[in-house]
């Protein structure tokens, strides 16, 4: 199957795979700043992008699967609010200037990775914010969720060349226990990172 299958396959279940819940780590991180625009790639089935939403922010969001966009409508039904949510792919996006980018999970084949990264952070204004996180290399074997090629996940020096033109980032490696639905369950290493481009 191709990713945008797999995905699709993934969200046409009833349970939302990750949860309905946002991600912790950008739950905190969007408490400290102000609510204006935000970009949410490869956002699945909405949880991030519906709690931004529902925080005041103007919210874009994209993603491969239009099974994962219907799910995310859903979700954004169910808290009454109106979600812009495209099915797109990421090397032929289009948005205006955003203030926030969130990469919640965004693995990618690392042949694609500085294209597309240095592609979406395009969209990012000056001294916009940057939140990311996504599954340390280490986490390949752990049994709690994400890639399992190495490849497809990150090191610390490889997230601060992906964000090397900020003005300022701040990137570490993480051990977390994730609680996100079926799929990211468990002990984890992922890679953190904020930042001010």
């Amino acid at each position: 199957m191709n990713p945008e299958e797999i995905w699709n396959t993934r969200y046409s279940k009833t349970q939302y795979a990750y949860g309905k819940a946002p991600n912790e780590f950008f739950e905190k991180e969007l408490e400290k700043l102000p609510s204006t625009s935000i970009l949410f790639p490869a956002e699945g089935e909405g949880r991030n992008a519906v709690h931004a939403l529902r925080k005041g922010w103007n919210v874009v969001a994209f993603d491969s699967s239009n099974k994962g966009r219907d799910k995310a409508i859903a979700l954004a039904q169910e808290h009454g609010v109106i979600l812009d949510y495209r099915v797109e792919d990421a090397q032929f996006f289009e948005c205006p200037k955003v203030e926030a980018i969130v990469y919640c999970y965004f693995h990618i084949p690392k042949s694609l990775k500085e294209n597309l990264y240095t592609r979406l952070n395009s969209f990012l204004s000056d001294n916009g914010a940057l939140i990311f996180e996504g599954f340390s290399y280490k986490n390949v074997g752990m049994g709690s969720g994400g890639p399992q090629k190495e490849g497809m996940c990150f090191t610390t020096q490889e997230v601060q060349v992906l964000f090397s033109d900020f003005k300022a980032v701040k990137v570490w490696e993480e051990r977390v226990k994730l609680t996100e639905g079926e799929y990211h369950n468990g002990e984890a290493w992922v890679i953190r990172a904020i930042g001010t481009k």
